[in-house]
C-alpha cells in the first residue's frame, strides 16, 4: 500500500456514531473494514451496479477474499470520515482495491482488500463482464487487468 490514493478514486463519507464507538469514543477496529465494504457497495452503486442485483440475476457475490490493514490514528465518535477507494487490479475472477479511511484530510487506515467472485454455492466464478468493464473503466491505466484469477 502506498498511503495515497491517486485519482481515479471514488469517495464515501461515513459519519461515527455512537454504536461505532467503544466507552472512550475510539472507533472499534472491525467498524473500518463495516466502512470499507459500504464503500465498495457505494462505488459498485455509482457505476451502475448493486450487489443484490450482481447475485439474484447473475448468481454471483463478490467476497472479500483478504485484507491487510494498517491502523495509524483512530477515528472517534462524530467524526466525519472519507473513505476513498481505489481499483488497482481487475482480473477474471479477482478484484484487488486499495482503500483509506481519512479524516480531516488525516490518514487513519490504510487497506488492501483482494476480492473475489463466487457462486450461490462458493465456488469461484468470473466477475460478470459488465461488471469487470465497468471497474476497468473506472480504473483507467491505474489498474493492471488480467485473465487470470
Amino acid at each position: 500500500m502506498t498511503g495515497a490514493i491517486d485519482a481515479p478514486c471514488h469517495e464515501t463519507a461515513i459519519r461515527v456514531y455512537y454504536e461505532d464507538t467503544d466507552t472512550g469514543g475510539i472507533v472499534y477496529y472491525a467498524n473500518y473494514l463495516k466502512y470499507a465494504e459500504r464503500a465498495r457497495s457505494e462505488l459498485l452503486r455509482d457505476l451502475g451496479f448493486e450487489n443484490s442485483a450482481i447475485l439474484a440475476q447473475k448468481g454471483v457475490a463478490i467476497a472479500v477474499r483478504r485484507v491487510t490493514a494498517d491502523y495509524m490514528k483512530p477515528a472517534r465518535l462524530d467524526d466525519l470520515l472519507t473513505v476513498a477507494t481505489r481499483v488497482r487490479a481487475v482480473h477474471g475472477a479477482t478484484v484487488e482495491m486499495e482503500q483509506v479511511v481519512r479524516c480531516d484530510g488525516a490518514d487513519l487506515v490504510r487497506m488492501a482488500v483482494t476480492l473475489a467472485c463466487i457462486n450461490t454455492v462458493g465456488r469461484p466464478v468470473r466477475l460478470p463482464p459488465e461488471v469487470r468493464g465497468a471497474l476497468i473503466e473506472f480504473a483507467g491505466d491505474a489498474a493492471g487487468t488480467g485473465t487470470d484469477g
